[in-house]
């Protein structure tokens, strides 16, 4: 049976719960909830050609793990537009991690010669440390600044 098709179910007739012989009933089961989910006769949307969305295109994620100047970065929560990383020097006998919180910002596609740079969310950079993103030795701090961003109304700015 089809995952999306309807379920049969079987009753028996209200004369054969008296105890009288009675042939049974099969019911087509309509569509269920569960878990907020609908299920049964619910129509799936298709794939399309074109990436995006009606609410704009689509942009290259920023990675849950990345090295970047002799640290290794590892994403540790990400709500809306904020996002926590956990920073640590790989080359330390007793490293003790740093957090940074940050702001993510995104820039358009652009051209460079005969390649072209897909649209991509981006780290902060350094000349925008303090304003996009912030560094904390105390985790409880980090988590602290990074709920107060994601709370933060989206804005439109984006790199270009």
């Amino acid at each position: 049976m089809k995952a999306d098709s309807p379920r049969k179910r079987t009753e028996l007739a209200p004369s054969a719960r008296s105890g009288q012989m009675n042939q049974p009933i099969t019911k087509k089961r309509g569509s269920s909830v569960v878990g907020g989910l609908m299920l049964g006769s619910t129509s799936k949307t298709r794939a399309t050609a074109e990436a995006g969305s009606e609410k704009g295109r689509f942009y290259e994620p920023l990675a849950k793990e990345f090295r970047r100047a002799g640290f290794q970065y590892r994403q540790i929560a990400r709500e809306r537009n904020a996002a926590i990383y956990e920073q640590a020097w790989p080359g330390c006998a007793e490293p003790s991690p740093s957090y940074e919180v940050v702001r993510i910002r995104r820039r358009d596609g652009f051209q460079i010669e005969n390649r072209f740079i897909e649209p991509a969310e981006v780290f902060p950079n350094s000349e925008a440390w303090g304003a996009d993103g912030f560094t904390f030795t105390n985790r409880n701090n980090a988590w602290t600044r990074f709920l107060e961003i994601s709370l933060e109304e989206p804005t439109t700015q984006e790199r270009r």
